[in-house]
């Protein structure tokens, strides 16, 4: 896949997210945090593979990209610590809604820079078959990339890609126990809700068996 392509294919993503978040009620709690969880992976995911390979490599192309790529690098830093602050913060949290207003600012504004001013040029510079293989590395490094906000990690190699290993086997791990935990709690509910209809069940019984006793006195 072209590499202009698949990163607005994941700018169209975000986009989506945020008109699902806008549109969610004042009282749709669970489902605004939700929308959340996967804003922060999609934007920690999107964020990391340009950092580690876009950025570079528009730097490398042409030195005259420096301004455009050191501006995004800082855009993308306001955004992580957002995304952070919003990881642990509740939907009843009275900040909470304002944050995500802000961050969907900054992310539309960085949204917009990027393909009206940095994605021409890049296109101009690189050719369809350069492209075309730097979509595939794209699309690979998605799959070894953070999937969390790590703001006071490097974003430029080689630091980012040595700090980017470490970050996802943390994320691996973070959301490995954050689904035992939810697998575990599902398991109990069933459990107990079991139980509870077994001892519905036997409670006619366990009456009439009474009931005979008291009589037979």
């Amino acid at each position: 896949m072209n590499a202009l392509r698949l990163l607005k294919h994941d700018h169209r993503i975000v986009e989506a997210l945020f008109k699902q978040f806008e549109k969610a009620g004042d009282k749709a709690l669970k489902e605004k945090q939700e929308i959340v969880r996967w804003i922060v992976k999609e934007l920690s995911i999107h964020a990391a593979i340009e950092e580690q390979l876009l950025y570079p490599l528009a730097r490398a192309r042409d030195e005259r990209l420096k301004s455009d790529v050191l501006e995004a690098l800082e855009e993308h830093h306001v955004v992580k610590w957002t995304l952070k602050e919003l990881e642990g913060m509740s939907p009843e949290d009275e900040r909470f809604d304002a944050k995500v207003t802000v961050l969907m600012e900054s992310v539309r504004h960085h949204v917009k820079e990027e393909e009206t001013e940095l994605f021409p040029k890049l296109e101009k510079l690189m050719g369809k078959a350069e492209l075309e293989a730097l979509g595939e590395a794209l699309a690979q490094a998605k799959k070894m990339v953070p999937s969390r906000p790590h703001p006071k990690s490097p974003d430029t190699p080689p630091g980012n890609l040595i700090a980017g290993v470490l970050a996802k086997l943390m994320d691996a791990g973070r959301d490995a126990a954050r689904e035992g935990g939810r697998r575990a709690v599902k398991a109990v509910s069933r459990a107990t809700g079991r139980a509870t209809e077994r001892t519905k069940r036997r409670a006619p019984a366990a009456k009439k068996s009474a009931r005979r006793a008291v009589t037979s006195r």
